[in-house]
């Protein structure tokens, strides 16, 4: 199971992290990604780690602006993003994909288990 949280409502310009909090299977045999979905719009990859914390992969989002980390001690994985701007309002999902490797999926299909989301919006 997998549990977003940190989504708010915030200001042009501001910092904010996200974080999900995993249980059941241990999360150290998962790669995480991070996505999100704009009103009427698809769910598009916004970021991912390796199950080791080896690989990171932000894909086309952020430009230098988020970082994403991982505590498998504590079963968690961190989404820092900074300088956030209106564009950047969206349902964040964490996502876990059964993976050892480095390689990070963009793939919403090859990600095996969702969160619920996170609200995040960005008024300027």
């Amino acid at each position: 199971q997998l549990v977003e949280s940190g989504g708010r409502l915030v200001e042009t310009g501001v910092s904010l992290r996200l974080s999900c909090a995993a249980s059941g299977d241990k999360i150290c045999t998962f790669a995480m990604g991070w996505f999100r979905q704009a009103p009427g719009m698809e769910r598009v990859f916004v970021g991912g780690i390796s199950w080791n914390s080896r690989s990171t992969d932000y894909g086309d989002s952020g430009n230098g602006r988020f970082t994403i980390t991982r505590d498998n001690t504590y079963g968690a994985v961190y989404r820092q993003m900074n300088s956030l701007k209106s564009a950047d309002t969206a349902v964040y999902y964490c996502a876990a994909r059964i993976s050892v490797s480095d390689t990070i999926s963009s793939l919403v299909s090859d990600y095996n288990y969702w969160g619920q989301g996170t609200q995040v919006t960005v008024s300027s």
